[in-house]
């Protein structure tokens, strides 16, 4: 029955003065880098590491997230339009970001901040996967807020009719799927860091997150709707072919962190 279904009509804006209004999604956005920064100082503390070069670090992660989720969106999704548009490019408020393009944003933000700070790339993953993994699931919930990113047809109860898409029927919500197991992914991760940090294995946490996060997306890309038209003549969307390089990687650096004699790293204060 219908009835059994949610009927989701939330508007993306928090509240409206005319035509403005501040955003579920900017919110959202927002409270993933406080919720970040605070667990951050935690782990800097805890380490004895001076709060300005968690200053510095933020700065790096708030560029790298936006311009590579951006970039990522634009020349991974739809490099055509927006190569034709590329004053497009910059209306970030349009819509249309990438979690794999945010990703490689990360890590070349961090590669240049580790080499500023003269520190080790693999210490400084170790910890700020583990805030970013919070973030997915921060940024997710603002996906389903914005009533974008959700998955095909199901009869499922839980299944969610996005009116204000003009949906009529349910669909999967992807957007809690994917939120849910990136917040699972964060509670393991800050376990394992909380109970293990000073052992030697630098690149440990770093490969686990890789190896979860992106499996989590590989298998949830199956129920999404494709984003882009091409996808549809794909044996595998857009977003799983990417998603695999990075769980490569991560077994990748699980095998260096595990193998026996790795000379540890250590971080400066």
């Amino acid at each position: 029955m219908i009835l059994n279904y949610i009927h989701w009509n939330v508007t993306p804006e928090i509240f409206t003065i005319g035509e403005w209004g501040p955003r579920w999604y900017g919110l959202l956005f927002a409270l993933s880098f406080v919720a970040g920064y605070y667990i951050m100082l935690k782990f800097f503390k805890r380490e004895g590491i001076k709060q300005e070069v968690l200053d510095s670090l933020t700065m790096y992660m708030f560029l790298g997230v936006l311009l590579g989720a951006r970039l990522g969106h634009c020349l991974f999704y739809e490099p055509e339009y927006y190569l034709a548009h590329p004053i497009k490019i910059l209306m970030v408020w349009q819509g249309g970001l990438a979690s794999h393009g945010a990703a490689i944003g990360i890590l070349i933000a961090l590669y240049l901040f580790v080499r500023k700070q003269k520190r080790s790339f693999l210490w400084i993953m170790d910890r700020i996967v583990i805030v970013v993994a919070l973030a997915g699931f921060f940024i997710r919930s603002g996906n389903l807020m914005n009533s974008e990113i959700y998955g095909h047809q199901t009869t499922l109860p839980w299944g969610f009719i996005f009116e204000l898409r003009g949906e009529t029927v349910p669909k999967h919500p992807t957007q809690i799927y994917e939120a849910l197991s990136y917040l699972f992914i964060f509670v393991l991760l800050y376990w394992i860091f909380m109970k293990e940090y000073k052992k030697d294995r630098h690149g440990f946490i770093f490969g686990v997150f890789l190896i979860l996060l992106f499996s989590a997306r590989f298998f949830i890309e199956f129920l999404k709707e494709d984003q882009v038209d091409f996808e549809a003549s794909m044996s595998l969307n857009m977003g799983q072919w990417l998603s695999i390089p990075f769980v490569l990687a991560g077994f990748a650096f699980l095998y260096y962190s595990l193998k026996p004699g790795m000379p540890q790293t250590t971080s400066k204060k």
